[in-house]
């Protein structure tokens, strides 16, 4: 009996916006499950965990699956929290102009010291609330030219999982929740109940905030020099940086930089970057509503006309008959 009234050494509020990606959320919520009991009875006795919502009802996630909300502002005091863990989603923009109905919630849990946690592109919505001033911040890679060029004051830290900087603290999203969960009940719990279940759920072991993911093309495709290279181009779309800029942080000639990307591409160094550029010019037409002009400065392209010519040489279209013709496929999403 005396286990029944502990008092729990974390308090987590998780908050899923609309159209919340489903995978970091089901990591972050069963790390704690694991940890918060003795055995495997889901019982929230060394942490407990409420789904938060702006009301009541049930919050939708980005695959159609739904999260029920199990308390709403009305029914808590924030003070009586420790983490407000806030999931995003697919889009920035959609999660940005989310700001008028989830701001005063956010402002009034920093005004308690509840540490606030973005998740994904949750971090887009802290941003918007002006929540994140005087703090760094982790963004997802796919995401973090946007993020750059939308809150250019905000200090990103690149090639890491999340990034604890006091009360704000960031996660990239993926199963990168898994691993800031466990290094959040591991400063609280202690590192052994913070690492229990792991096993059951698969993980090998818990990853650290600077752990490189071998999947990324830069880590896995052509060796240090070309993934060092790849990552500061992505680091460096929207700069005025040049190729032999390059070359010098790698290390290595700029003959030598082009000829291993040869060997790996069949392309120059400079040509793949042009081609990465294009590559997320393309994404974000397909998964945000920006203007061409706003997403030319995010890869360092002055003149939008000049980006839509090379646009359509590269992929036959125009950004504007690309955005249109998808717009029918993705419906709500």
């Amino acid at each position: 009996m005396l286990a029944e009234t502990l008092m729990p050494d974390l308090r987590f509020l998780l908050l899923p916006l609309p159209g919340f990606a489903m995978l970091p959320f089901g990591g972050f919520l069963d790390k704690l499950r694991f940890t918060g009991d003795e055995e495997d009875y889901s019982r929230q006795r060394y942490c407990t965990w409420s789904v938060l919502g702006v009301e009541a009802g049930e919050v939708e996630s980005s695959s159609g699956a739904a999260v029920r909300v199990d308390l709403t502002p009305e029914q808590i005091r924030l003070i009586d929290y420790d983490y407000l863990v806030v999931f995003g989603g697919r889009s920035a923009s959609a999660t940005e102009a989310l700001a008028p109905r989830y701001g005063e919630l956010l402002q009034e849990a920093a005004t308690q010291r509840v540490k606030l946690v973005s998740i994904d592109n949750a971090c887009f919505l802290l941003a918007a609330c002006g929540l994140l001033e005087g703090h760094k911040v982790v963004v997802h890679w796919r995401h973090e030219s946007e993020f750059r060029a939308s809150y250019p004051r905000i200090p990103v830290v690149s090639e890491q999982l999340y990034c604890i900087d006091g009360s704000r603290i960031s996660c990239a999203g993926g199963l990168a929740a898994i691993d800031l969960a466990v290094e959040l009940l591991a400063r609280a719990c202690g590192r052994t109940r913070a690492m229990k279940g792991l096993a059951d759920m698969l993980v090998d072991e818990s990853r650290s905030s600077q752990h490189q993911v071998r999947s990324r093309e830069d880590v896995a495709a052509a060796g240090r020099h070309v993934g060092r290279a790849i990552a500061l181009m992505r680091h460096w779309m929207a700069s005025g940086k040049t190729m032999e800029d390059m070359a010098e942080r790698v290390g290595i000639s700029r003959r030598q930089l082009d000829r291993l990307f040869q060997a790996a591409y069949g392309m120059t160094a400079s040509d793949y970057w042009s081609d990465m550029r294009l590559r997320h010019v393309e994404w974000r037409l397909l998964n945000s509503s920006h203007s061409l002009a706003l997403i030319a400065d995010e890869v360092g392209m002055a003149d939008p006309g000049y980006l839509a010519k090379v646009f359509r040489k590269r992929f036959g279209v125009t950004p504007a008959a690309l955005r249109k013709a998808a717009r029918p496929a993705q419906g709500g999403r």
